[in-house]
C-alpha cells in the first residue's frame, strides 16, 4: 500500500529529469546550433539571430529561477495592508452596531446597513487587490518576456523568407531586385532546416513560462508563441519537402536502368 501511494507523487530529481522542461538543457541545445549555423553559414544573418536568441534564453532560465520563488517583501507589505483594512473594517462594524440601538428610525438604521455592504464590498475588493499584487507583478515580467520570444519568432521566418527553393530546381531569370541567391540545394536544406530548429527552441523557451508560473493569461501568450513558431516552421517544412522530392526525382534520373 505504501509503495502504491509513493508512485502517486512525484519521483525524485534524479528520476524526474525527463518529466519537465530544463532550462540549461534548452540553452546547450541552443548553443550547439548556434555553433552549427556559425560553422555552416559563417556571419550570417540567421547566426546572429541564434547568437540573439542565446542572451534571451539565458534571461529567461534567470526568468524561471525567479518566478516559483515567493516575493516575501511583496507578501508581507500586502499582509500588513491587509490586517489594515480588516481593521478598519471591524471599527466599521463596530460603529455601526453601537449606532444600531441609537437609530430614530427604521430608515437611519436601513442606512447604517447600507452603508455597512458597501464597506465590504469595498474593503472586499481592496483585500483582493492586495492578494494579488505578487501574481500580477510576474504575469507582467513573463508577458514581456514572451512578447520578445514572439518577436524573434517572426525574425526567423523573416530570414527564411526569400528562401525559395525553385531557384534550385530550375533555370529563373533573376531581375534587378531578385535577392542574392547564392546556396546550393543542400545548404537551402540545412538553412531551412537550422530555422526550423529555431523556431521549436522558441517554443519551448516560452513553454518554460508556463511550467513555473501557473496563470491563465500567461499559459493563453504561451499557447499564441507556440502556434506561431508551429505555424512557421509548417510554411519552411513545405519547401523542405518539396527540395526532398525534387532529389529524390533527380536521383532516380540519375540512375542507370536496370537490364534485364
Amino acid at each position: 500500500m505504501k509503495f502504491m501511494l509513493s508512485n502517486l507523487f512525484f519521483k525524485p530529481n534524479g528520476e524526474s529529469q525527463y518529466s519537465e522542461l530544463n532550462a540549461t538543457r534548452i540553452r546547450g541545445t541552443l548553443e550547439r546550433l548556434t555553433h552549427r549555423i556559425s560553422e555552416r553559414f559563417p556571419g550570417s544573418g540567421l547566426s546572429q539571430v541564434s547568437n540573439g536568441l542565446q542572451d534571451v534564453a539565458a534571461r529567461v532560465e534567470e526568468l524561471c529561477q525567479w518566478l516559483p520563488r515567493p516575493l516575501w517583501p511583496i507578501r508581507a507589505l500586502a499582509i500588513l495592508a491587509g490586517l489594515a483594512v480588516l481593521t478598519i473594517f471591524a471599527l466599521a462594524i463596530q460603529l455601526t452596531l453601537q449606532a444600531g440601538p441609537q437609530a430614530s428610525s427604521v430608515s437611519d438604521l436601513l442606512q447604517g446597513i447600507e452603508s455597512a455592504i458597501n464597506e465590504i464590498i469595498f474593503l472586499s475588493i481592496a483585500l483582493y487587490f492586495l492578494g494579488t499584487v505578487e501574481m500580477r507583478i510576474k504575469r507582467r515580467t513573463a508577458l514581456k518576456a514572451l512578447h520578445r520570444l514572439r518577436s524573434i519568432a517572426h525574425v526567423v521566418d523573416m530570414h527564411q523568407l526569400a528562401k525559395d527553393p525553385a531557384y534550385v530546381l530550375a533555370i529563373s531569370t533573376p531581375t534587378a531586385s531578385s535577392p542574392e541567391r547564392l546556396l546550393t540545394t543542400f545548404e537551402l536544406a540545412r538553412y531551412l532546416d537550422y530555422c526550423s530548429e529555431l523556431l521549436s527552441i522558441t517554443s519551448k523557451l516560452a513553454a518554460l513560462h508556463a511550467q513555473y508560473l501557473n496563470d491563465p493569461i500567461v499559459l493563453n501568450a504561451v499557447d499564441d508563441v507556440e502556434g506561431l513558431a508551429h505555424s512557421l516552421a509548417g510554411k519552411i517544412w513545405q519547401k523542405i519537402m518539396i527540395l526532398d522530392i525534387a532529389a529524390s526525382e533527380q536521383e532516380k534520373s540519375q540512375t542507370p536502368p536496370i537490364e534485364n
